[in-house]
């Protein structure tokens, strides 16, 4: 089984290491075994608001486990415990992959492992990340920064949408999108969309946008364009461009991609249908295509990405499912 580790402490935010328990400790219904063996390792009992937490494990534990959850924490005007800090620092070297949610990025940027890499928190305390750790990059302006195995990510809700991107390296995009139905959170946002909304968050039905999200995503297979777009919302482009930058973050040309390529993974993992049957189902005309979109954003080919969930996924020789070890 794959380990996930909560590396805690006295102070951490309790909503960021809540939501990483309920994602990494909870194994969601209809997805097959195994799920994560979550470890909670602390230096002994620790506050995190106004509870208090029984660790399992001390920090020395945080080594064994594959990846490794730094939760945010409160007092980001002081260095970050010692302690902490070289367990955290130590797992990494074990060959860890390690996540930082909201203000534990500085733990990260203490303990030397986002030296001469991008990183982010969340917005209020970039500009004091940045003056104190000068040699990281701090970028304010994005969700969460995959660096492979080093990651960050902004505040609160940008949490969870790195939690959910970890699931999705691991388990694939289907399962990933069982997780966040069961949360009733979205399935999917960028690292790269902004921390910034002009608008607060809408409800799902009380914004310009709330009848044409399901209208388009039910054309994907259709070449959509903004001026498509923009007709059905019964508004320009330029006033489409605004409310989709003011509700997603992004562009509507980007959206729709991000859409596709999601749609496209679901049916890798879930159909035996050929890459160019899947470009024609999600709007991308050719396999050409879509394997030069997919890889630029997935990172592999989709027959490599295919290959790589469906060997984890698929009945054994005996009926049940093959265990495997997620990458990490």
């Amino acid at each position: 089984m794959h380990a996930v580790a909560l590396a805690v402490t006295d102070g951490m935010l309790h909503f960021e290491l809540s939501l990483a328990y309920e994602v990494f400790g909870v194994h969601p219904a209809g997805v097959a075994d195994p799920w994560y063996d979550l470890l909670v390792c602390g230096p002994g009992a620790v506050r995190a608001g106004r509870f208090t937490l029984e660790p399992d494990h001390g920090l020395d534990h945080l080594a064994r486990a594959h990846t490794v959850i730094v939760p945010g924490w409160a007092d980001v005007e002081v260095d970050p415990p010692a302690d902490l800090v070289e367990a955290v620092r130590a797992a990494h070297e074990a060959g860890a992959r390690v996540a930082s949610l909201c203000t534990g990025a500085f733990v990260l940027a203490a303990a030397g492992l986002l030296d001469g890499g991008r990183a982010t928190t969340h917005w209020a305390h970039t500009r004091d990340m940045a003056a104190r750790y000068p040699r990281v990059e701090v970028d304010p302006d994005v969700l969460y920064v995959d660096n492979g195995r080093v990651l960050t990510s902004a505040g609160k809700a940008a949490a969870m949408d790195l939690c959910l991107h970890l699931v999705r390296l691991d388990r694939g995009s289907s399962v990933a999108n069982a997780v966040a139905r069961r949360l009733v959170v979205p399935p999917h946002r960028d690292g790269g969309q902004s921390q910034f909304v002009t608008t607060p968050v809408p409800a799902p039905d009380n914004h310009p946008l709330a009848e044409l999200f399901p209208w388009a995503m039910e054309r994907l297979d259709r070449p959509l364009s903004v001026e498509d777009l923009a007709r059905r919302a019964r508004m320009s482009s330029r006033n489409l461009g605004r409310h989709f930058r003011s509700v997603t973050g992004t562009t509507p040309l980007q959206w729709l991609l991000t859409q596709r390529i999601r749609r496209a993974q679901e049916l890798l993992e879930t159909t035996d249908d050929s890459v160019e049957a899947i470009a024609e189902a999600t709007g991308m005309g050719t396999a050409t295509t879509l394997r030069r979109h997919f890889n630029r954003t997935v990172g592999v080919p989709p027959d490599t990405y295919r290959r790589t969930f469906r060997s984890r996924s698929r009945p054994g020789p005996d009926g049940g499912r093959r265990r495997h070890h997620p990458a990490g």
